[in-house]
């Protein structure tokens, strides 16, 4: 393979992740906890978008639940906006043996 074709691919490569990662940014995930209780949104950029509380989930009593509450739900739907970004940005890199993420 010739280094103008590799720089035309490595170049198309490029331009074909930062699109990803521009369709990706708009993307949005959602994870619940507690049953319903607690719900976050994120974009795939790891954005949270909103957070929704169940006014059942709101007990004077007991915030340290809902807080717990909170904290599993914006840790879901991060996980699960990087686990997005991750799949749809290997199957740019393919068998590359480049992270998903790779920013250029």
């Amino acid at each position: 393979m010739n280094m103008m074709k590799m720089m035309k691919q490595a170049q198309d490569l490029q331009k074909n992740m930062k699109k990803k990662q521009d369709e990706l940014a708009k993307t949005e995930v959602q994870f619940t906890a507690g049953g319903g209780m607690v719900t976050a949104v994120a974009t795939c950029d790891m954005k949270i978008k909103s957070i929704k509380i169940n006014p059942d989930a709101v007990d004077p009593e007991d915030v340290e639940m809902l807080e717990d509450l909170v904290f599993a739900a914006v840790d879901g739907v991060l996980t699960s906006a990087q686990d997005t970004m991750s799949k749809e940005m290997g199957k740019l890199t393919g068998g590359m043996g480049l992270p998903g993420g790779l920013p250029f």
